[in-house]
């Protein structure tokens, strides 16, 4: 009998554990100050294409979007936010994570890519599917193995909470809350996340501490030479969509998930190689868990896939033609492209 009272007692606490977990107050500081953010375009990068005239960035706009993004009340079970799976110190990917876990621990089928300079995308997620930046949030709150709310129910939850009406109206001059709204808040935050003053930018715009050593600039050299058709300047992707020859058949259907064209299975689109330092593991699965193994990969590693891009069967040859010294000098110049700047500024963090 006694024993019988020990498991039940520890049961309850495992309840009454979980539920104090999953249902405790969010861990965002809803007094936050205002930002001046601005979507301000760098000497050495191209117009973005975001129309910021159809969702301009304002203090409040922001400080809205920044709270949204870190509120675990989006999620099904108040148990993960949009800054659980997108983390600052990994230039807002998913740090040392593969896959990302969504609610109940869910796995993903891919890895959560990083979030910067989304301005200048015309198309988001691996595979293309959303078009617009405003859009974007929708997947991650919807997604069965994810953050697994209804659009309905997050409304009908955030209106409830008397923090949240005030925001809306300060940010959008109405306090009821729409999905709309609070898309286009998330969307403002996201918006303003420029990473753009790496010691490549400071050496390319000749800023102070933009100096380059002797193997930076050989390391610079190989990759204009070997990886640029992909990872163009100064946003080092092209942002076109590719098969890179991870496998032979292709697990996972990427582009195809799409267009439902049989070209397009396997592709996926080229990530930018800025802040790649701190955002691994790589690849859309995440399968490679080191700079190196990603250089190799590209030397000896490619397989002959169907769809492998032209760029990595030239030749008579698979992959790349990159010696030992070659991937190191590329890894010293990849590290140059690190904003420590943008992974520690605090307006991106959790307010």
């Amino acid at each position: 009998m006694k024993k019988k009272l020990i498991i039940i007692i520890v049961l309850i606490n495992v309840i009454i554990g979980y539920f104090a977990f999953n249902l405790k107050p969010a861990e965002v500081n809803f007094d936050a100050k205002e930002e001046d953010v601005q979507l301000k375009v760098p000497a050495n990068f191209p117009k973005p294409v975001y129309d910021v005239k159809g969702n301009k960035l304002t203090p409040a706009g922001f400080k809205l979007g920044r709270i949204l993004f870190y509120d675990r009340q989006l999620s099904l079970d108040q148990s993960i936010s949009c800054g659980s799976c997108h983390q600052s110190k990994a230039a807002f990917a998913n740090f040392a994570r593969p896959l990302s876990r969504g609610i109940k621990g869910c796995t993903g089928a891919r890895n959560a890519p990083a979030l910067f300079n989304l301005a200048w995308q015309r198309e988001f997620m691996w595979d293309g599917r959303l078009d617009q930046l405003d859009l974007t949030s929708h997947n991650a709150l919807t997604n069965p193995c994810e953050m697994a709310n209804d659009m309905n129910q997050i409304i009908a939850r955030l209106q409830d909470l008397p923090m949240y009406p005030p925001l809306f109206r300060k940010a959008f001059g109405d306090p009821t809350i729409t999905p709309k709204n609070m898309m286009r808040g998330l969307a403002q935050f996201m918006a303003a996340m420029v990473s753009a003053n790496s010691r490549y930018d400071k050496h390319i715009r000749n800023d102070p501490g933009g100096t380059f050593s002797k193997e930076e600039e050989l390391g610079y050299a190989v990759f204009k030479l070997k990886c640029s058709s992909c990872h163009r300047e100064p946003l080092f992707t092209d942002h076109s969509f590719r098969n890179n020859g991870l496998e032979i058949w292709s697990a996972d259907k990427g582009r195809d998930s799409l267009t439902h064209r049989k070209g397009d299975i396997g592709k996926f689109k080229i990530p930018s190689l800025r802040n790649v330092e701190v955002s691994a593991p790589y690849m859309h699965d995440g399968h490679l868990e080191t700079l190196e193994q990603v250089l190799a990969h590209y030397a000896h590693g490619v397989k002959a896939n169907p769809n492998l891009d032209p760029e990595l069967k030239k030749n008579g040859r698979l992959g790349i033609l990159l010696n030992s010294r070659e991937q190191q000098q590329i890894i010293v110049f990849l590290r140059t492209l690190t904003d420590k700047d943008f992974i520690s500024d605090k307006r991106f963090q959790n307010p």
